[in-house]
């Protein structure tokens, strides 16, 4: 999603502060929340340098140095770094040493990734600056800037690693144009439903999962029939956007990037439903992913846990086979940007069954609960 910058006002400002040696009060040029509310770019000005920050809610998170205003010292500035402030490019490391004018705020855009976890700034709609998800400040990660030359601590050249960003900055605005056309959403959520009657049957409630905000997900309820007496209730729309992290953690992500939640339950639909409430845009919101074996721990009292039963959290499996119950409904076969969808199985469960598949894995979770004799299917009070 694109975000337009602030007025010129800002940009008057910046030019009578750059011919200042002493940093300023920072001016913030560009402001932009992602569309999942999750991480908020700003892009700042001192009077000497711009930098760019990506924030969580708490603080900031990752940065990028963008460009001098004034002429580059031969080395890095260790007063400024000691003072807080954001470094002055070495010489031998900007394409611009002796500094370039301010940039004007109108002409900046923010591009979010569509995990939302990572975001490309233009300037007249050309790469400036980008700070994917995994550039991480503690771990001496920056972000990538057009005007850096090589890699330093603040920032990595964005021209050497074009090859890679490239094609994601044009994949986001590919994403965004889709998502925000007439007819993008729609064509999905009715392939998706053909999926899912294709593979369970006719449908029945459909509920928004996500109450309105981003990213959409629906919940279609396909009731019990004569050959499968539960109900199977599935999101509609968590596939339509890849969730975060997963690069960072796997070396092909395309089998795992993209995810629906099931449940299959004799509970009322609308009760079992309410677990998509919190569950739904999670891995979007909290900027994490789900895969299969892992756990999600309730947020709130047991009492209070939409599935009853006294559970604390949930395991996700995309093979069932482990525990008991009849054979789960196969609903492979779905693709989105050639990406295949895996669809995750919710199962219930209590903290202490959360904290062995954390401390011994899921596959230890599973032979448990197989020998206590718990399913897969969700029934009332357990």
């Amino acid at each position: 999603m694109i975000a337009e910058g602030k007025p010129t006002d800002i940009y008057n400002m910046a030019i009578m502060r750059s011919g200042s040696e002493n940093a300023q009060q920072p001016a913030t040029l560009l402001d932009s929340v992602s569309p999942y509310g999750s991480r908020r770019l700003t892009v700042e000005y001192d009077g000497v340098t711009t930098a760019a920050y990506l924030h969580d809610e708490a603080s900031i998170i990752a940065a990028a140095w963008i460009a001098n205003h004034v002429r580059a010292p031969r080395a890095t500035d260790a007063r400024r770094l000691g003072d807080g402030q954001t470094p002055l490019m070495p010489a031998a490391r900007t394409k611009h040493p002796r500094g370039r004018p301010p940039l004007d705020p109108a002409t900046l855009q923010a591009l979010w990734f569509e995990e939302g976890d990572g975001v490309a700034i233009l300037e007249r709609g050309t790469l400036l600056a980008v700070i994917p998800g995994w550039a991480d400040m503690s771990r001496g990660m920056p972000g990538y800037s057009r005007d850096v030359i090589g890699q330093t601590p603040f920032g990595w050249s964005l021209d050497d690693a074009l090859e890679g960003l490239g094609p994601r900055v044009e994949r986001a605005k590919d994403y965004w144009q889709w998502r925000q056309s007439a007819t993008g959403w729609e064509q999905f959520q009715q392939a998706a439903l053909s999926h899912l009657t294709k593979h369970l049957g006719p449908g029945a409630h459909y509920w928004d999962g996500a109450q309105g905000k981003q990213p959409s997900v629906g919940i279609s309820e396909r009731p019990a029939t004569r050959d499968r007496p539960y109900t199977v209730l599935s999101t509609v729309g968590m596939s339509a956007q890849r969730m975060p992290v997963v690069e960072q953690v796997i070396d092909d992500p395309t089998g795992y990037c993209r995810i629906e939640l099931a449940l299959a339950t004799t509970l009322p639909p609308g009760m079992a439903a309410l677990a998509f409430l919190w569950l739904a845009v999670y891995p979007w919101r909290a900027v994490t992913w789900f895969g299969p074996g892992h756990s999600v721990r309730w947020y709130d009292q047991a009492t209070s846990f939409p599935l009853g039963g006294g559970y604390q959290g949930v395991l996700l499996l995309d093979d069932t086979s482990g525990l008991p119950g009849p054979q789960a409904p196969d609903l492979s076969g779905f693709s989105v940007e050639d990406d295949p969808v895996r669809w995750l199985w919710i199962v219930p469960i209590f903290e202490r069954d959360r904290q062995l598949a954390k401390e011994r894995g899921s596959s230890s979770l599973v032979r448990r609960m197989a020998g206590e004799g718990r399913g897969w299917i969700t029934v009332p009070d357990g």
